[in-house]
C-alpha cells in the first residue's frame, strides 16, 4: 500500500513526468510464459571473465604545424571527462526498484506509481496499467557533445534464492496484476541488464546468523563473490556497502583481499577528488541517507566551494519511486546535459578504478614533425571493469588535430577542447562492439523509441570505423 504521503509526493511531479505510453515495443505475441524460455528477446551477459586486463595502448595524433608539440604536456585529471564535481548514489537491500525505477528513470524506461517490473517484462512489452517516465534518458555528456547516462551502485544478496526468481510474464492478462507486485529483491537478470549500462554492484548483507562474528562474515563473503562471479560471467565484486551500521562487516572487508573500497554512513571519510592523491585502497567512504530536498541542499553547499575543496556527495538509498525519479530529471535539467553539465554522476566502483589508473597509469610522448604519439599504459587489478580514462594534452587545441587515430586496444574514443587544450577521452572494454551490436538487434527486433535511444547510445560509445558506420546504417 502507498501512504498519504506517497501520494502526495507522487501528485506533485506528475507535471514533470506524466507521459503515458501510447506504444510499446512489438514482440511476438505470447499468452504467457516464465522469463528464459523461446520467444523472448535475449539479454546480452557481457563476458567479464574475458575482459581486458593491463592495457598498453596508442594515440596518434597529425597536426596543422601551428602548434609547438615539443611543449606540450599531458595529464589525467581528477574527474573524468574535466567535470568539476562528482556525486554517487549507492541503493542498498538488493531492491526490485532500482532497476524499475533507478534504472528506468535514467534511462527513459516507463515507471510505475504502484507496480514493478523486471527485464523479461520490458522486453515482452508486458507492463503494468498506470506508466509514467521521464520523456527522456538522464546523465550528463562526456565534454565533446556525446551523452553519458548517469550510474549508480545497486548491492546484490547472492546468497539468497530469490534472485534466481523467474519472472512470469501474461500480456493477455489484465485484471490480475500480481506478477508486478514487489519481489523480495532484484533477480539476476535484472542485474545482468544494468550491469551492460555501467551500473555496478556491491556486496551489502550475508546469509548468516553470526552477523558480529568477523570471520564468520568473511566466510559468507567469498561465498557471495563464487555466486556473483557465476550467475555475472566471471564479474566479480570489490566494493562493500555496510549493512546497518554493523562495523564488523568493515573489518571484514579489510581481512577480505577482493574488496577495494567501501562505504559506511559513520566512521567514514569525506573524499576530496581534486586533493586525492592515495589510491583510496581499502577506504570506508562516507555516505549519507537525504531524502531530495536534503539532498539538494547538500549540492547546492558543495557547489559554493572552490572545485578543489568540493567533497563527493554520496547518497545512500533503500527504496526509490516517483520522487527519486524527479530529482535524477532534475539533476538532468540542472547539472547534467540538459543544465550546466558541470556533473559526473558515476558509481563508487567507477570512481575506485578512474582514481587508479589516474595515479599508477602512465602516458609517454614522442613529436616526428607535425605528429606526436602518445603511449598510454593503463595497470588493471583484480576485477577492474572500467579500463577508460580522461587525458588532457596541454598546449593543443581541436582546431590544431587534422587527424587523430588510435590502437585496437582503443575501442571507444572522443574529444574536443576544455579549458586548458584538447581533452581525450578513451574506452577500452574489449567487446564494446559486440555489446553495441546487441542493442542494434533488439531495436530491429521491435523498432520503438526507446530501443533506437539505448542502440544510438551503445553504437556511439564506439570510435569511429566501418563497423560504426555499418550499426549506424542499421538504425536508419
Amino acid at each position: 500500500m502507498i501512504s498519504s504521503k506517497s501520494k502526495i509526493a507522487c501528485l506533485t511531479i506528475v507535471t514533470l513526468l506524466i507521459c503515458v505510453l501510447s506504444s510499446c515495443v512489438k514482440f511476438p505475441d505470447r499468452r504467457r510464459g516464465t522469463e528464459g524460455k523461446e520467444g523472448y528477446p535475449a539479454i546480452f551477459k557481457y563476458p567479464f571473465k574475458d575482459e581486458v586486463k593491463d592495457i598498453k595502448a596508442e594515440i596518434i595524433i597529425e597536426t596543422d604545424g601551428t602548434a609547438n608539440l615539443n611543449l606540450t604536456t599531458t595529464d589525467i585529471p581528477p574527474l573524468k571527462y574535466n567535470k568539476s564535481w562528482l556525486l554517487m548514489l549507492t541503493q542498498d537491500d538488493c531492491r526490485q526498484d532500482a532497476f524499475s525505477s533507478t534504472w528506468a528513470a535514467i534511462n527513459g524506461k516507463p515507471m510505475s506509481y504502484r507496480y514493478f517490473y523486471d527485464i523479461a517484462h520490458l522486453l515482452a512489452n508486458d507492463l503494468p496499467p498506470d506508466l509514467v517516465k521521464t520523456g527522456k534518458t538522464l546523465g550528463s555528456t562526456d565534454g565533446t557533445g556525446k551523452e553519458v547516462r548517469f550510474t549508480f551502485t545497486t548491492t546484490l544478496a547472492p546468497q539468497w534464492s530469490w534472485m534466481d526468481a523467474k519472472s512470469e510474464v501474461n500480456k493477455i492478462e489484465t485484471t490480475n496484476l500480481y506478477r508486478f507486485f514487489m519481489k523480495t529483491g532484484l533477480v539476476w537478470s535484472n542485474v545482468i541488464e544494468m550491469l551492460n549500462y555501467g551500473i555496478s554492484v556491491a556486496f551489502h548483507d550475508v546469509n548468516t546468523k553470526a552477523v558480529d562474528n568477523r570471520d564468520s562474515v568473511v566466510h559468507h563473503l567469498n561465498i557471495s563473490q563464487n555466486i556473483i562471479i557465476e550467475r555475472l560471467s566471471g564479474r566479480g565484486c570489490k566494493v562493500l556497502a555496510e549493512p546497518n551500521g554493523n562495523k564488523t562487516y568493515l573489518a571484514a572487508g579489510n581481512d577480505f583481499s577482493p574488496i577495494k573500497i567501501m562505504t559506511a554512513q559513520t566512521g567514514a571519510e569525506a573524499i576530496y577528488p581534486f586533493k586525492v592523491n592515495n589510491d583510496l585502497y581499502k577506504k570506508v567512504v562516507n555516505r549519507v541517507f537525504y531524502n531530495q530536498n536534503s539532498l539538494k541542499s547538500e549540492i547546492d553547499r558543495v557547489l559554493r566551494l572552490s572545485k578543489t575543496d568540493r567533497p563527493i556527495v554520496h547518497a545512500g538509498v533503500h527504496g526509490t519511486g516517483m520522487d527519486w525519479a524527479s530529482f535524477l530529471l532534475w539533476l538532468n535539467n540542472t547539472h547534467g546535459k540538459d543544465g550546466s553539465d558541470s556533473l559526473w554522476m558515476t558509481s563508487l566502483e567507477e570512481y575506485y578504478e578512474y582514481n587508479y589508473y589516474r595515479l599508477n597509469g602512465n602516458i609517454s610522448k614522442s613529436v616526428s614533425g607535425n605528429s606526436v604519439r602518445l603511449t598510454i599504459d593503463i595497470p588493471m587489478e583484480q576485477y577492474f571493469y572500467y579500463p577508460s580514462l580522461t587525458i588532457n594534452v596541454k598546449g593543443l587545441t581541436k582546431n590544431q588535430v587534422i587527424s587523430l587515430t588510435s590502437s585496437e586496444q582503443i575501442t571507444g574514443i572522443s574529444y574536443g577542447d576544455y579549458a586548458g587544450g584538447l581533452m581525450i577521452n578513451i574506452d577500452c572494454r574489449q567487446f564494446l562492439r559486440q555489446l553495441a551490436t546487441h542493442y542494434v538487434e533488439r531495436y530491429e527486433k521491435g523498432k520503438s523509441e526507446f530501443t533506437l535511444l539505448d542502440a544510438r547510445y551503445f553504437v556511439e560509445m564506439l570510435k569511429e570505423s566501418a563497423g560504426k558506420q555499418a550499426l549506424l546504417s542499421r538504425l536508419k
